[in-house]
């Protein structure tokens, strides 16, 4: 346990340079006193790391110094193999990319790990979009990346919801692929980050010179509070239904599976026939109708008033179609 993670203490501040006590113990999840301890036994064994002092100080290793100390390991060596999803590579131009690099790396494998990942390329495969939709048509997908890459800053013609068309200087921050979709993270110069559909671009140029990208921005942790905050924003009401027995499945295939087990961990007990009372957050009354309708007989509306109403409308008409 010991010698991995002073291999991974090493390829760190070979990868990254010069990196705090804090910073190496939050990455390898220690504590900081395990960080001297590991600091100095790399230095016993002879690895040339050294320390700055100071605010700006922390750990380096000696300029040049390379370890050789890199090998994989069978399931490591497989794992790469599912992160080079074909579809998104092929969409940001790096297909022929992905491809040279998947048979270096198969060759540079000793024999055990390239048939493990040999195998894990044929029997495994990651297709991103969801069933009954395909994946945005984005025209734009690769002067976005090269923008994003470059550090340069794009002018761009949006539609927004609602099909109306806006004019915008942005700084490209990153690209993410959510749901078979891509969305641009980018900031107006000295404004905050938002994010744009990049299947909405209609036009894009890219202008000369260069932006500096704000320090402390990162990508995964603006996304992770920007889908937090949009899924507060998504849910804007609540309805109480009763639920048949045994129809736990559809109704998550229906609403969602989280809002579902989070409505059904609060739920108390059944009544006698078995059905259970949830409170469950949606869109708006009129969605909740659209949705809720696909249940048929196995969801009651209770509350509010309104959405019990509406299916009640709903219901007579659709005697009125079949009655």
């Amino acid at each position: 346990m010991r010698a991995s993670r002073l291999l991974s203490l090493l390829l760190l501040l070979q990868t990254r340079g010069r990196m705090t006590a804090p910073e190496l113990a939050a990455e390898l999840e220690v504590s900081v006193r395990t960080v001297y301890r590991d600091v100095e036994a790399l230095s016993a064994a002879g690895v040339p790391v050294y320390a700055d002092r100071g605010p700006a100080g922390g750990y380096q290793l000696l300029d040049g110094y390379r370890t050789r100390l890199n090998g994989l390991t069978a399931e490591e060596a497989s794992s790469l193999f599912l992160a080079g999803l074909p579809g998104p590579a092929a969409e940001l131009g790096l297909a022929d990319v992905v491809a040279t690099a998947e048979l270096k790396l198969l060759a540079a494998l000793p024999p055990e790990p390239r048939s493990h990942a040999s195998r894990m390329r044929e029997r495994f495969l990651l297709d991103v979009p969801s069933w009954y939709r395909s994946g945005d048509d984005v025209p734009h997908l690769g002067e976005v990346a090269e923008a994003v890459w470059d550090q340069r800053p794009i002018h761009i013609t949006y539609r927004r919801w609602g099909q109306k068309e806006v004019d915008r200087v942005v700084h490209p921050y990153g690209l993410v692929l959510k749901g078979g979709s891509w969305y641009l993270v980018a900031a107006p110069p000295g404004g905050s980050p938002r994010t744009y559909r990049v299947a909405r671009v209609l036009t894009l140029e890219t202008l000369p010179g260069h932006f500096q990208r704000p320090e402390g921005f990162e990508l995964a942790a603006f996304w992770t509070g920007y889908a937090k905050e949009f899924r507060e924003r998504m849910y804007t009401a609540e309805c109480v239904v009763k639920l048949a027995p045994g129809r736990g499945e559809l109704l998550a295939f229906t609403l969602g599976r989280d809002v579902v087990e989070a409505a059904l961990a609060a739920a108390g007990e059944p009544d006698p026939e078995g059905w259970l009372t949830l409170t469950l957050p949606v869109e708006s009354i009129t969605h909740a109708r659209w949705l809720l309708l696909r249940m048929g007989a196995d969801v009651e509306v209770l509350e509010p008033p309104e959405l019990r109403a509406l299916m009640r409308e709903a219901v007579a008409e659709l005697h009125k179609l079949y009655g």
